[in-house]
């Protein structure tokens, strides 16, 4: 576990991204600088990459700075992509997931100390399953395998069903001390706020975020994505080329860990929403509980698009914390078959960014760190010595 004074340095860490409770500045000459820059080198990869259809948008607490649009939602390049074309966000869903769960935390309504079996008597493993909190759900840091079951997502496997095969999972380190990036174990977060919030997963979503918030494009499921005619479909590349491919509904089934929908309009108000734009949804309370960073990612360091600028790296809750020299910035990525997805923001420069893909590129993630290499211009490898947040025992997973 972190010590006292890791843990005072990690926390000093997360009070550089939280909300402030001062008038936010307008939007500087330096931030649509660093937007129309950030367009010329989106337009640049877009191009170089041959990429289908692409979208992103540059946002300040106080409006949308600039965003832009590519492409096609296919090829037959019939429908060009628009701001209310609708992308599948994979991995980025877990932010929703958090926020929600946060959300019920200020309230009252439930403790991040709580134990998950107090809300799923039937979740096993072997050994104490009631060690493993909701904090270490949100905070990948079960102590359970890596990825624990992600081969039965893909094949399409129920929820409920993998579920009844956790009992056959061990502990690889105490929850809380070690990194183990989860999907389906993330997601039992849904029967607990099903049974907090009573009422599904998606309407609770809905209800508490997606209309406050006027993301109305913005759904969950595979059902809800399928009926929205402005959708991009999913490509992959073959022989040289993109190609179309089917909609696969798998990690629908985990839907906290994979299963949100949103348009680059829907998510630049998400992104807004983190820098403190809707507090009344979105209160400084669970922004700060979210970014709080609770466990180390070093793999992080080793990823090829940010080991260049990035010093140190944690995750907090559905949100890695990555520490850019003296800078911190929330982030997630998302990859589900045919889709990417990005986001970042820094709430001390009132700035952010996400990025939306309808094909499995990994230039996306090229996009983002050069935003923030532009942004943070005088971040490079010499920072790497910088580093002032806390580690804990070596975690074991992959980053993404």
């Amino acid at each position: 576990m972190l010590h006292h004074l890791q843990m005072k340095g990690v926390i000093m860490g997360a009070l550089l991204l939280a909300c402030s409770t001062a008038p936010a500045a307008p939007i500087s000459p330096s931030q649509q600088s660093l937007a129309d820059k950030f367009e010329g080198w989106f337009r640049q990869q877009v191009a170089a990459e041959k990429i289908l259809g692409a979208a992103y948008a540059v946002v300040s607490k106080e409006s949308v700075i600039r965003m832009g649009i590519a492409g096609f939602t296919d090829t037959s390049r019939k429908q060009r992509i628009n701001t209310d074309t609708v992308f599948r966000l994979a991995s980025v869903s877990k932010t929703f997931a958090a926020e929600l769960t946060a959300q019920m935390v200020q309230e009252g309504s439930l403790s991040l100390d709580d134990p998950v079996t107090e809300y799923v008597p039937a979740f096993h493993i072997k050994g104490d399953a009631s060690k493993i909190h909701i904090q270490n759900l949100l905070g990948q840091s079960t102590g359970l395998i890596s990825h624990a079951y992600d081969n039965l997502i893909e094949e399409g496997v129920p929820a409920a069903e993998i579920q009844q095969r956790m009992a056959e999972l061990t502990l690889t380190c105490i929850p809380g001390d070690c990194y183990t990036y989860q999907n389906s174990v993330f997601s039992l977060i849904q029967p607990v706020v099903e049974k907090v919030g009573a009422n599904s997963y998606a309407k609770l979503l809905n209800q508490r975020i997606f209309k406050p918030l006027d993301m109305y494009t913005a759904s969950v499921g595979f059902d809800a994505f399928m009926a929205n005619r402005n959708r991009a479909q999913p490509h992959v590349m073959s022989k040289g080329k993109w190609k179309t491919v089917k909609v696969l509904p798998n990690y629908y089934n985990v839907a906290p860990a994979a299963g949100v929908n949103a348009s680059i309009d829907d998510m630049s108000k998400w992104v807004m929403a983190q820098l403190g734009a809707n507090p009344q949804v979105i209160s400084p309370e669970v922004i700060n509980m979210v970014v709080l960073p609770r466990v180390r990612t070093p793999q992080s360091l080793q990823h090829k698009d940010w080991n260049r600028i990035l010093t140190d790296a944690h995750y907090g809750l559905g949100w890695r914390v990555f520490q850019l020299g003296d800078e911190h910035i929330a982030y997630h990525s998302g990859w589900v078959s045919g889709y990417r997805a990005d986001v970042a923001w820094s709430a001390s420069h009132n700035i952010g960014i996400v990025v939306l893909m309808n094909v499995e590129s990994n230039n996306i993630s090229s996009l983002t760190e050069r935003f923030w290499e532009l942004a943070f211009a005088r971040v490079g490898p010499a920072a790497k010595s910088a580093s002032t947040l806390g580690s804990s025992a070596d975690p074991v997973g992959n980053t993404y």
